[in-house]
């Protein structure tokens, strides 16, 4: 596939997308990633990034 430098490198997307559709694809590693983020919003780093969230969102376009 041709690269395509300024709007964008069509093999990075192309590799990109594999690579997150390979990923998704995996339910036991997408489950475990799931619980563990769900621990992180739940437990001692609700906070942070809680901060995280909100400094983002501050950021964004309106």
């Amino acid at each position: 596939m041709a690269k395509v430098q300024g709007e964008g490198d069509y093999d990075a997307a192309c590799e990109y997308d594999a690579k997150v559709t390979e990923h998704a694809r995996d339910k036991s590693k997408v489950k475990a990633e799931a619980e563990a983020a769900k621990k992180a919003v739940e437990g001692a780093e609700r906070g942070e990034l809680e901060k995280a969230e909100e400094k983002g969102r501050s950021r964004a376009r309106k």
